[in-house]
C-alpha cells in the first residue's frame, strides 16, 4: 500500500498531514509512503527528515495524488480531487456539512472519504479525534493572542511603583479549546473564569483553579454536546452575558454550531461596556464569530476594544499542530491497515462507518448528503432523498465547544 502526502494548498494552512516520526512508524509496518517536495517545510519539517524516516519524495503532484491514500488536512480543491484514482481513500477534515463542492467531488471521482471531524467520540477512537487535538492548539493559541493584544499585564505585579491587578478573563465554552484557553491563561497569571450551559463541565472548569460563571442555564445534550437553546433560554443567557462580560479585561469565546452561523454571544452593549483597551478574541471567526462586531480574519476596534478573529489558528503553530494531527491519522490507519500491510476497511466498524462521507462515489453520510442536496445537486450514486448508510454526529474542522448551542473545528465536550 502505498500513501501520499500532498502539500497543502489552502490559504494560510502551514501544516503538514503527516510527519517524519509517523512515516518511520508506517514504514516499519511495511507501507510506503510519498511525500510531496516541500510539503513540511512551512512545519518546519525539510524534506531530509522525510527521506530520513523512509518517505519517498516528489516533485510531481500527480505522483502524490495516485497514491492508494491519500492524507490531507484542509478539504483539497475539487480540481485537486479529480485527480483521484476510482477508489482511492481519502483522509482529512473534509467538512462534510459546509463544504458540498468537495463531497461532490469526491462522489464524482468515485473515490472513498473518511473524515476526522465525524470519527465518533466513543472512547475507542479517542486517539483519532484530531478536532480535540487541534482545539488545544487553537485555546493556547487564543490565551496568547489575548494577553498580546490587551496592551496590560495578565499577571499581578508587586513592585516598588506599587501594585497591579492581575487581568480578568473570560472563556465562553468549557470544551477543549476552552480548557486550555483557561488553563494557559492562568499559567501567565490571570484570574480565569469559565461558561458553558452544560453544568457538569464546571468541576472541569474549576479543576484548573477557575471560577465558575453560573447564569441558572442548563442545556446538556446526547454525547456531551450542549443542545440548542429555546428562544427564553437565548435571550436570558444573552442579557446575563451582556451584563458579566463588562467585568472583564479579555474574552476568549469558542461557540460554534454544526453546519450553521455561529450564535452571537457578544453583543455590541457588550463590547461597548467593557474597559477600553479590552480584547476579545473570537474562536468563531470562520462561521461569522460570536461578536456582532467581528470581521473574520481580521483585527478590528470598536468602542476601544479590540475583537481579534484569526481563521485556522492550529496552522499559526504548524509543527506541533501537524505532529499532533499526524498521530490522530496514525491512530486511525493502524485500525485501517492490516499485519500484510494492505488497506483493510471493515464498515462494519463504528469507527469507519461513522467517519466514512462517501464510499466508492456514494455519499452515505446523511449530513453530507443533505449539504450537498441544500446547494443544489443530487448525491451522485444515490437517489433524491434516499437514506444513508452510514451517520455520524460531526462537526466543523476546528473546534467543538459551543456553550450557546450544539458544540462544534480549528472546533470537543470536556
Amino acid at each position: 500500500m502505498r500513501i501520499g502526502v500532498p502539500t497543502e494548498t489552502a490559504a494560510g494552512e502551514h501544516r503538514v498531514a503527516l510527519v517524519p516520526e509517523v512515516v518511520g512508524k508506517l514504514k516499519a509496518k511495511g507501507v510506503d509512503v510519498v511525500v510531496q517536495s516541500g510539503a513540511g517545510a512551512d512545519a518546519l519539517l525539510p524534506d531530509a527528515a522525510f527521506a530520513d524516516a523512509g518517505a519517498e519524495l516528489s516533485d510531481d503532484a500527480a505522483a502524490v495524488w495516485g497514491a492508494d491514500v491519500l492524507v490531507t488536512i484542509s478539504p483539497p480543491d475539487p480540481q485537486q480531487i479529480r485527480g483521484l484514482g476510482h477508489g482511492t481513500l481519502l483522509i482529512g477534515f473534509l467538512a462534510p456539512l459546509t463544504s458540498p463542492q468537495t463531497t461532490r467531488a469526491l462522489a464524482q471521482a468515485g473515490a472513498t472519504a473518511l473524515a476526522m471531524e465525524a470519527i465518533p467520540r466513543i472512547s475507542r477512537a479517542q486517539s483519532m479525534d484530531a478536532l480535540s487535538s487541534q482545539s488545544n492548539v487553537a485555546g493556547y493559541e487564543a490565551a496568547l493572542l489575548g494577553a498580546q493584544n490587551m496592551g496590560r499585564f495578565y499577571p499581578m505585579l508587586m513592585t516598588a511603583a506599587g501594585t497591579i491587578p492581575p487581568a480578568k478573563v473570560l472563556v465562553l465554552g468549557a470544551g477543549v479549546a476552552g480548557l486550555q484557553a483557561l488553563a494557559t491563561a492562568k499559567r501567565l497569571g490571570a484570574r480565569t473564569t469559565g461558561y458553558d450551559v452544560r453544568p457538569e463541565v464546571a468541576e472541569q472548569v474549576q479543576s484548573l483553579g477557575a471560577q465558575w460563571l453560573d447564569l441558572g442555564l442548563q442545556a446538556s445534550g446526547e454525547g456531551g454536546y450542549a443542545r440548542e437553546l429555546t428562544v427564553q433560554e437565548r435571550a436570558h443567557q444573552q442579557q446575563a452575558l451582556t451584563e458579566a462580560i463588562k467585568g472583564f479585561d479579555v474574552v476568549i469565546t469558542t461557540a460554534l454550531v454544526p453546519g450553521r452561523p455561529a450564535p452571537k454571544l457578544v453583543t455590541e452593549e457588550a463590547v461597548g461596556g467593557m474597559r477600553p483597551g479590552s480584547v476579545i478574541v473570537d474562536l468563531a471567526g470562520e462561521s461569522g464569530g460570536n461578536c456582532e462586531l467581528t470581521e473574520p480574519g481580521q483585527t478590528v476596534v470598536k468602542h476601544d476594544v479590540k475583537i481579534v478573529a484569526p481563521l485556522n489558528l492550529p496552522a499559526r503553530m504548524p509543527e506541533h499542530a501537524s505532529q499532533l494531527f499526524a498521530r490522530n491519522v496514525l491512530a486511525l490507519l493502524e485500525l485501517l491497515v492490516g499485519e500484510d500491510g494492505q488497506l483493510n476497511l471493515d464498515f462494519d466498524d463504528e469507527i469507519v462507518a461513522g467517519a466514512c462521507i462517501v464510499r466508492d462515489g456514494e455519499i452515505v453520510h446523511a449530513g453530507a448528503k443533505a449539504a450537498v442536496e441544500a446547494a443544489g445537486a443530487t448525491p451522485s450514486g444515490a437517489s433524491p432523498g434516499a437514506g444513508a448508510s452510514a451517520t455520524a454526529t460531526t462537526v466543523e474542522e476546528g473546534r467543538r465547544e459551543d456553550p450557546g448551542a450544539a458544540p462544534s473545528p480549528g472546533g470537543e465536550p470536556a
